[in-house]
């Protein structure tokens, strides 16, 4: 049996999109493919809230646990593994779903982008003589999503350099692609965002922080985003560990808008509860794999 369809589920951080994924691939037969630029380093459990290993033992995961943190990973790297595991996931009769909140990894795969292989689209030099607002607006004419960090122009360089997209089709989809976002009430969201703050900071993140900065440099790319950098002001007594929590949840908060405004441009997405999420993709799938059984006439 060949499937057709990949399920892309999309939605901001803490929107629920994980526990959705994991419990439709259970019933579904399928299998998930992580699009979550963090997710894909090892050691980074806690900060990047990665599927749990029993999560991971109930539906076989991808793109998690990729490289070491100081090992360079680019969205060209990510669209080809991507687009790899979903052709190895339907070849064995499984039906692929890629999952996650990183707009560029996202449309990287939807849109087919096509990327400068020697990452030397952009001149250093050129770039640092524009201005904050110039690199931002070059970012999005090239469909690379915004740093964490977008006023600094170091990272914005970063961004250019790294992704190096040559052909940015945002016209049409493949077909191949139901992409599914989920819409959260805004209240909701923030309370999920704040609960998950605490239970970072519960679970042992700042010992995870404290064995990455021992293993690797603060410098590292990884070890810039939200809520290592947050740990790091704790760790060094610059904050208290309310005031750390607290900021935590508002850079949250902001990546949250960021993703949201990300995928809002995209027209193709089909945007839904949780609840109505399941409903409609339980459907698709249901529809799907009885069209494909075979029928034996006598």
């Amino acid at each position: 049996m060949t499937i057709d369809k990949t399920i892309v589920i999309i939605g901001p951080t803490a929107s629920g999109k994980t526990s959705l994924s994991i419990k439709l691939a259970e019933k579904h037969g399928g299998e998930i493919i992580s699009a979550d630029s963090r997710a894909i380093y090892k050691y980074m459990d806690i900060g990047t809230a990665k599927p749990t290993i029993e999560e991971q033992n109930r539906v076989k995961h991808w793109g998690i646990d990729l490289v070491d943190p100081d090992v360079k990973f680019t969205v060209h790297d990510f669209q080809q593994y991507a687009l790899d595991k979903i052709y190895n996931i339907k070849s064995r009769g499984k039906i692929p779903f890629l999952v996650g909140g990183s707009g560029l990894y996202i449309d990287s795969v939807v849109y087919d982008y096509e990327f400068n292989s020697t990452n030397s689209q952009f001149d250093r030099k050129k770039l640092a003589d524009k201005s904050v607002s110039e690199l931002q607006q070059l970012c999005t004419e090239q469909g690379i999503e915004l740093p964490e960090n977008s006023q600094n122009k170091r990272y914005l360089i970063r961004a250019l350099e790294t992704n190096g997209v040559v052909k940015n089709n945002r016209t049409q989809i493949n077909p191949e692609f139901i992409i599914i976002g989920i819409a959260t009430d805004k209240e909701i969201l923030k309370n999920r965002i704040v609960e998950r703050a605490h239970e970072m900071f519960a679970g042992n993140i700042v010992k995870e922080t404290t064995f990455l900065a021992e293993r690797y440099d603060w410098n590292s790319e990884p070890m810039k985003s939200n809520i290592y950098r947050v740990v790091k002001k704790h760790i060094s007594g610059e904050t208290t560990l309310e005031q750390a929590i607290d900021e935590f949840i508002q850079l949250d908060l902001r990546l949250a808008k960021r993703q949201i405004t990300w995928f809002k441009r995209n027209p193709q997405i089909t945007w839904l509860n949780l609840d109505d999420a399941y409903r409609h993709i339980d459907s698709l799938l249901s529809e799907q794999i009885s069209d494909t059984i075979p029928i034996h006439h006598e």
